[in-house]
């Protein structure tokens, strides 16, 4: 029973790969020659848009006749490898593996079949190879892998990659000189040779000026750290006093600090630095002290109205 069925599958696949191969050889001849009379009409409106000036749309329209003319060559490579497949239906047949002789034209099938939709033969072709081969052989010529023995020149031409400046300039050069056109290239050449800048390099750029700006002195001859260092020589007094008021009321910490760092981000004048960070030294101990004053009262009136005698701050010094 089983050699019955072997003898009755081998007779349909046999049947049905030369049906298909018939068929895909038919429709990629009629493809071709539809695609030449569609290249000569883009070429033809290629060389209008030169010889008008208006270059940035031929250059856009270029792209276009090299994917079609990439696609009317592998049509042709493709449609040698049906018909030296049909040529050899028998041995297929015959044999459970496929004969190494073979296997490029097969694994060529196999790999353009999804990626050549307008004919749908090469895919009922590739069908019947996974029945018989089985789909650990079609996955290796579909995905490419090790081995797998497509065709180079059919993976090219297949590519969904667009085409290079350098052939799109040629292909531009081809139409001009097809056409007799007295066409200058000089701006397009420059236009396709122009490296343009990646955007995503963009925020990198600009924090590397930003790293680069902050290294450098700025234009009055300070840093930070040149201020911070001014600030740090102030006389001991001043800072003592300071102090004092802070531990005498918390309130004023925050007020006090913010003062002091404004006035050591304001840049000094080249020859009187120490002078004016001095003077707004003095500033901000001036608002502290106003600030103590202002907390003092408040709290006297606080213990007035509650009747609570607290030690004055005077007292707690030692001072008459």
């Amino acid at each position: 029973m089983s050699l019955l069925n072997q003898l009755f599958n081998r007779g349909i696949f046999g049947a049905k790969c030369k049906t298909s191969l018939n068929l895909a050889i038919a429709r990629m001849k009629l493809l071709q020659n539809k695609r030449d009379m569609q290249l000569k009409h883009m070429k033809k409106e290629i060389a209008q848009f030169l010889q008008a000036g208006q270059e940035p749309i031929a250059r856009i329209r270029v792209e276009h006749v090299i994917r079609e003319m990439n696609l009317w060559a592998a049509y042709e490579i493709l449609e040698l490898f049906c018909e030296f497949v049909l040529a050899r239906v028998p041995i297929l047949e015959s044999e459970k593996e496929c004969p190494r002789e073979l296997r490029e034209a097969v694994a060529s099938i196999i790999f353009a079949a999804p990626r050549c939709s307008e004919v749908p033969d090469l895919v009922q072709i590739k069908n019947l190879f996974g029945s018989k081969y089985g789909k650990e052989f079609i996955m290796v010529a579909s995905e490419l892998r090790p081995d797998s023995g497509v065709n180079r020149t059919i993976i090219e031409k297949l590519s969904p990659t667009s085409p290079s400046g350098e052939a799109r300039l040629k292909m531009l050069k081809d139409i001009a000189q097809e056409y007799s056109l007295n066409w200058d290239s000089s701006a397009t050449e420059a236009e396709f040779m122009k490296s343009h800048e990646d955007l995503l390099g963009g925020a990198k750029q600009i924090h590397r000026q930003d790293g680069i700006s902050e290294s450098q002195p700025s234009q009055h001859g300070y840093t930070q750290s040149s201020v911070s260092r001014e600030v740090e020589s102030l006389p001991a007094e001043a800072t003592q006093r300071f102090q004092k008021l802070q531990a005498q009321n918390p309130a004023i910490k925050n007020v006090s600090s913010s003062k002091l760092t404004s006035a050591s981000q304001v840049p000094p004048d080249t020859r009187r630095d120490q002078t004016d960070v001095m003077e707004r030294a003095r500033d901000a101990l001036a608002s502290a002290d106003r600030a103590t004053a202002a907390a003092r009262a408040a709290a006297q009136l606080v213990n007035v109205s509650y009747g609570i005698t607290v030690p004055t701050v005077a007292a707690t010094e030692g001072k008459p």
